[in-house]
């Protein structure tokens, strides 16, 4: 099966960054919220579902979205979607796994559910459209993980069909939907293990 693969995609924050969770509970404690206050307000109540969803589709601007979550926390919202994740940096494991496998001829490509661009601009600084074959941020496709079509936009991009690509994603339903597609799933947990998982399923030493 190894030798079937020929295609690499990779989820941005949680894959190529270090985990968000850390980040968030960094920021909570920053603000003097009590632990878990943005999982409560913007991914358990069904406005904040709901407005993080259509953040994600480019519906709403990250702008708007600070405003209400801001609202939701009690917290300044200026800057707010960057104050969250300020503390995220980038993860050499999968970043180094990801040049490795480009080298050896595989294409790598990134699928991201944006936070929105402006203000913040979580991919600042990664180069992204140098160092990667193909990056689909969700708001340009007006669609999010886990639509199907997202998956099917990102394989027509790259040119490949589903049983020649593996998905990474720290989001195991995200994983899942991939492999409803055809894709070969592997959920980011530890990024040694995701590197070791990829090597055996790529054929290529991604260490090296």
């Amino acid at each position: 099966m190894s030798n079937r693969r020929t295609g690499l995609i990779l989820d941005f924050g949680g894959v190529l960054t270090t985990p968000l969770l850390p980040a968030v509970l960094a920021f909570e404690q920053r603000e003097g919220l009590p632990q878990g206050a943005c999982l409560t307000a913007l991914y358990k109540d069904e406005t904040g579902v709901r407005i993080t969803s259509d953040l994600e589709r480019g519906a709403v601007s990250q702008t708007e979205w600070n405003e209400f979550a801001g609202t939701m926390l009690g917290v300044d919202p200026e800057g707010l979607m960057g104050r969250i994740f300020g503390d995220l940096r980038p993860e050499p494991l999968l970043i180094n796994a990801a040049a490795a496998a480009r080298r050896a001829g595989i294409k790598v490509g990134i699928l991201s559910n944006s936070v929105g661009l402006a203000p913040w601009d979580l991919y600042d600084g990664y180069d992204l459209e140098r160092l990667y074959d193909v990056v689909v941020i969700s708001e340009h496709h007006l669609m999010r993980k886990p639509d199907a079509g997202l998956f099917e936009v990102t394989l027509k991009l790259m040119d490949l069909p589903a049983a020649e690509a593996i998905f990474v994603d720290d989001t195991l339903a995200y994983v899942q939907a991939a492999e409803q597609l055809g894709l070969a799933g592997v959920h980011n947990q530890d990024p040694a293990q995701t590197v070791a998982t990829l090597s055996e399923l790529l054929g290529v030493d991604l260490t090296a």
